[in-house]
């Protein structure tokens, strides 16, 4: 009897763990949280015009971010910065956007004329990645200029005039030739002629106008003048490189029309007032004089203000083209 007790207690002491084993709860493994989202980050700047992206100070400048991907809850920081000091940010939260994407959209009215630079980002969360948009620089004119604004903004009509070809004076001064600068960008553009950089001044050299059109780009380096437009242009490898207001023949004394050379050129003041005169057929010239109207005035002459006639005149030579049109 006491044999088969000793096996009993035997195998109950050996099975008694198996079956503790077998009544315990089973532990699932451990699972890692899913990594955030990768994706891009893009801005676009609408509301800004010409072909050198440009907007008006005070002007809503539109700004829309796009990701490669979306997460909900997720949010972006935009920073303005104007001519390199930051001036400005916005938190945005991102929306969802077509075919699974992200986009947000904020506008923003930039405060001095000079590079407006836009920069985005988004720290890394558990859901998204970081992101960090490349950044996109537009230009900024002011809305106005007049002849005691800053240096800054005449500085920044400058640039604009001259970039056309328009001839410009003393950098930041709103002097004499800036102000026929203006005239002859108004008389391009159909504006009224004044010399008055208004905000619609402003904003046509935002839009890139006032491109002076060559009508005869086969002639080469040669000289063209508007009657319509009453402005003369310097051409160069299609393009003209110095555009000036003048006043040619008045209607009871017309220019000619046609193509025509230089054959005389005469510096300096001569019987009739006229200064440094370049002849394109018979009498009649390029020329310099005290009084250049907006308007036709003169016997058939291009008039050009005194202060402009030698840089024409040294950049005529005999046998230059002149070619003269409506």
């Amino acid at each position: 009897m006491r044999r088969p007790l000793v096996l009993l207690i035997f195998l109950l002491t050996a099975l008694a763990p198996a079956a503790a084993h077998a009544q315990s709860p089973v532990t699932p493994p451990a699972t890692s949280p899913p990594p955030p989202v990768e994706a891009q980050l893009t801005l676009k700047v609408e509301r800004v015009g010409g072909a050198r992206a440009t907007a008006l100070t005070g002007s809503s400048v539109l700004v829309r971010g796009t990701t490669t991907a979306f997460a909900a809850g997720q949010t972006v920081i935009v920073r303005f910065y104007e001519r390199g000091r930051k001036r400005g940010a916005r938190r945005v939260t991102l929306g969802p956007g077509p075919a699974g994407t992200g986009a947000f959209v904020l506008s923003y009215r930039p405060a001095s004329p000079g590079p407006l630079s836009i920069r985005a980002f988004h720290d890394p969360t558990p859901q998204l990645g970081g992101l960090a948009a490349r950044a996109t620089t537009i230009d900024v004119l002011p809305r106005r200029v007049a002849p005691r604004s800053g240096r800054a903004s005449i500085r920044a009509l400058q640039r604009r005039l001259k970039r056309l070809g328009y001839v410009t004076g003393r950098s930041g001064a709103f002097d004499g030739r800036t102000a026929r600068a203006v005239l002859a960008f108004r008389k391009v553009t159909g504006m009224a002629r004044t010399t008055n950089a208004s905000v619609a001044v402003m904003r046509a050299l935002a839009r890139g106008k006032g491109t002076f059109k060559v009508r005869f780009p086969q002639h080469g380096r040669h000289i063209e003048g508007d009657l319509s437009r009453q402005v003369l242009a310097l051409i160069d490898k299609g393009r003209a490189v110095r555009i000036y207001h003048t006043s040619s023949g008045a209607p009871a004394t017309p220019t000619i029309l046609g193509s025509f050379r230089v054959y005389l050129k005469t510096p300096g003041t001569n019987g009739k007032g006229m200064v440094d005169s370049a002849y394109f057929i018979r009498g009649y010239a390029t020329h310099g004089y005290p009084s250049v109207p907006i308007y036709p005035a003169s016997h058939g002459c291009f008039r050009l203000p005194i202060p402009d006639a030698r840089t024409v005149f040294n950049w005529i030579k005999i046998g230059t083209p002149v070619d003269v049109y409506r």
